[in-house]
């Protein structure tokens, strides 16, 4: 799956990582919805660390499509929240 961190470029991360991200976006929602601002700013972290940590990057030329866009690390939660989807930023 082909991400892509706004502000920062795409990584290519392996489907068999979508789980721990999927993880990482449930409790980002709950915190969203709980209007827990520092809960929602640590789990944004952790959600892009484990992107950049488990991804490939993608060269800054490459023209790939996006299936997945996150938001930058300094998003606010309303940014965000608009980003949102019934499931959270990852669907499924």
């Amino acid at each position: 799956m082909i991400v892509r961190i706004m502000g920062e470029g795409q990584a290519e991360v392996a489907d068999v990582h979508l789980a721990e991200l999927d993880k990482l976006d449930d409790e980002l929602l709950a915190e969203m919805e709980s209007g827990d601002e520092e809960g929602f700013r640590r789990t944004l972290g952790a959600l892009l660390d484990a992107v950049r940590r488990l991804g490939s990057p993608l060269p800054d030329d490459a023209l790939e499509p996006s299936e997945l866009i996150l938001p930058a690390p300094d998003a606010s939660l309303d940014e965000v929240r608009e980003m949102l989807s019934d499931d959270g930023l990852i669907p499924g």
